[in-house]
């Protein structure tokens, strides 16, 4: 499952509707919404997003949220590091390799480690 699949699953159950209820109301298939919910198809479009944000009457806030978990939620992902280091190239080949054996916990460190790297600033007041 991805992120988008995952919140779009939330808003359906707090409104208490099935997949095939969500899915003829916002004029898509059951099986491309089951697909999407369970991380078998790409990132939503911009129009889906739009019809699902109308669908469950979100406010903007939850709009833009949906929106950059939908950016993030392309469960095939490729990494171009051409013109990169050999080192950024090995690590992402190892991560590719070993990303569906690693914990919940190992994902959550290594994801503190990139906030930290991208954003060194961020604890400092």
């Amino acid at each position: 499952m991805t992120p988008f699949g995952e919140a779009v699953r939330r808003l359906r159950r707090r409104k208490g509707v099935s997949q095939k209820e969500m899915a003829a109301a916002i004029g898509v298939s059951a099986a491309y919404l089951s697909a999407l919910e369970h991380g078998k198809r790409g990132a939503p479009s911009f129009d889906f997003l739009q019809r699902v944000a109308g669908y469950f009457n979100v406010i903007w806030d939850e709009a833009d949220e949906l929106l950059r978990i939908a950016h993030i939620s392309d469960p095939r992902v490729v990494l171009d590091t051409s013109g990169l280091p050999p080192g950024h190239t090995a690590f992402a080949n190892r991560l590719s390799a070993e990303i569906r054996g690693l914990s919940e916990e190992t994902i959550r460190a290594l994801e503190e480690v990139l906030e930290k790297a991208t954003f060194p600033d961020k604890d400092r007041g």
